[in-house]
C-alpha cells in the first residue's frame, strides 16, 4: 500500500521516488537468499552511495546530500520496508560519520569524509563492550598516547558491519575520568591489532555482520582523534540521539512492510467465500497494525522535525525510538497470524520481519533505557520551544 508522504520540497519528493525504485529493483531480488545464506551484501551500499543516499544528511560541500533529518529518515523507512539489515547498515553508517562531521576539523572533514559519504568507505561505530553496554562510562578500551599515535587495547562488542566496515569510529578510554576520561578515534579497518571474531549467530537481521572487535595493541594516528582528549563521551550521546531517529525509522519500515504484505494476503486469501479481510475479527487486526505503524511514523518524523529546527529532542528521540520499535514488534507479530499456519513457514517473509523486530526493541538502548531517558527528562521539566514550520510542502 503506498504511503501517502508529506516532504518539504519537490527534490526531497524525487529522492523518496529514486530510493523506491532502488528498493525495488536492486534490493528486492536480493533480499530473500542473502539473508538465507547469512551473506553481507557489500555491493548494495556501494550503490547506494553512488545513489547519494548514503550521506544524506551530511553538507554538500563535503559530499552529502543536504537533506533534513526528516527527508533522511523517510528514506530509511523506505529502503527498511524492503530490506531491514540494509536500512540498519545505512542508518549505521551515518552514525559512524556523526563524529567526523560534527566535532571533526576542516581537514579531516575534507581528506576523509567525501569516500565515507560516497559509499567508497562503510563505517561501524564500536561504542559497547561485554561488560559496557547499556553504561558506556563504564568502558575499558584504552588509548595510550604514544608520541603522534594512540595505542588502543581491548573489545567492543555488537559491532554492526565488524570484519566488513572499512573504518570504525572508536570509544576509548584516555584517563580514569568516568564520563570526561573518554575519547573518540576513527580506525582504519587495515589497522595492525585489529582483529573481528568470528561473526555472532542471531535470531534475525542475518544480512547484517555483527561480531565482536579485538584491538590488541592498535596504533592509530593522533590526527584521527576527533575532538579533544575527554570528549567522546558526548559525541557518543549526541550521535546516539540522532541513531535512535534512525533505529526508529528502519522499525516504522519494517513494520510498513509487514502490513503491506499481510494486507495483500488478507485480499486474496478466502475463506467461507469471501477474502479473510472482510471477516470483522481480522479486519480489525489489520486496522491496529495500520494504527501502529501510522503513529510511530508520525512521531519519529515529529522528533526529526524538532531536531532539524534546532530544538532539543533528545527525549522525543527516546520515545520514537520505544514507539517505534514495540510497534514494529506487535505488528510484525501480527502479519504472522494474519497469514496463519503461512506466516509460520520460511515460505512467506513474515517470520523473517518478525524476527528482525526483536532486536530493534534492544539495540541503540534498549527499550527500558529509553523509559528511563525518558522519565529523568519528565523528571527535569523545562520550557517548551515553539519553531515555525516552513510553508511550502510537496506530497511524495
Amino acid at each position: 500500500m503506498p504511503v501517502q508522504r508529506l516532504v518539504p520540497t519537490q527534490e526531497a519528493a524525487d529522492l523518496l521516488a529514486l530510493t523506491r525504485e532502488i528498493a525495488q529493483e536492486e534490493l528486492a531480488p536480493k533480499v530473500a537468499a542473502a539473508e538465507a545464506d547469512e551473506q553481507f551484501p557489500r555491493e548494495v551500499f556501494r550503490t547506494l552511495g553512488r545513489a547519494g543516499l548514503l550521506g544524506l544528511p551530511y553538507g554538500e560541500e563535503y559530499g552529502g546530500g543536504g537533506q533534513p533529518y526528516e527527508v533522511y529518515l523517510q528514506v530509511l523507512e523506505e529502503i527498511a520496508a524492503v530490506w531491514a539489515s540494509v536500512g540498519v547498515g545505512v542508518s549505521v553508517h551515518g552514525l559512524s560519520c556523526f563524529g567526523l562531521a560534527t566535532k571533526g576539523t576542516d581537514e579531516q572533514k575534507q581528506r576523509l569524509l567525501p569516500d565515507m559519504l560516497g559509499g567508497e568507505l562503510l563505517g561501524a561505530y564500536c561504542l559497547s563492550e561485554p561488560h559496557a553496554g547499556s553504561d558506556p562510562a563504564a568502558m575499558r578500551t584504552t588509548a595510550v598516547r604514544d608520541g603522534d599515535a594512540y595505542v588502543l587495547t581491548g573489545e567492543k562488542a555488537w559491532t554492526t558491519h565488524g570484519g566488513q566496515a572499512d573504518f570504525y569510529k572508536v570509544m576509548a578510554r584516555t584517563s580514569d575520568h568516568r564520563s570526561r576520561g573518554i575519547s573518540c578515534f576513527l580506525v582504519p579497518a587495515d589497522s595492525a591489532g585489529l582483529v573481528a571474531d568470528p561473526a555472532e549467530r542471531k535470531m534475525g537481521l542475518t544480512g547484517s555482520t555483527t561480531a565482536l572487535m579485538r584491538f590488541e595493541g592498535v596504533r592509530v594516528d593522533a590526527d584521527r582523534r576527533l575532538g579533544d582528549e575527554g570528549e567522546g563521551l558526548p559525541i557518543a550521546l549526541a550521535g546516539l540521539d540522532a541513531g535512535r531517529l534512525g533505529i526508529a525509522a528502519v522499525a516504522v519500515g519494517l513494520a510498513q512492510g509487514a502490513l503491506d504484505d499481510a494486507l495483500a494476503y488478507a485480499k486474496e486469501r478466502e475463506t467461507f467465500g469471501v477474502p479473510i479481510i472482510e471477516h470483522q475479527g481480522l479486519a480489525f487486526v489489520l486496522a491496529d497494525m495500520a494504527a501502529a505503524v501510522e503513529t510511530a511514523r508520525a512521531m519519529t518524523l515529529h522528533a526529526a522535525r524538532l531536531k532539524d529546527a534546532g530544538l532539543p529532542y533528545s527525549r522525543q528521540a527516546s520515545i520514537a525510538k520505544l514507539v517505534a520499535t514495540d510497534n514494529a514488534m506487535k505488528v510484525t507479530t501480527d502479519a504472522v497470524q494474519v497469514l496463519g499456519g503461512f506466516g509460520y513457514t520460511r515460505d512467506f517473509p513474515v517470520e523473517r520481519y518478525m524476527r528482525e523486530a526483536k532486536v530493534m526493541q534492544i539495540f541503540e538502548g534498549t527499550n527500558q533505557i529509553q523509559r528511563l531517558v525518558i522519565s529523568r527528562a519528565l523528571a527535569k521539566g523545562g520550557a517548551v520551544s515553539t519553531a515555525v514550520a516552513p510553508a511550502e510542502f510537496a506530497l511524495a
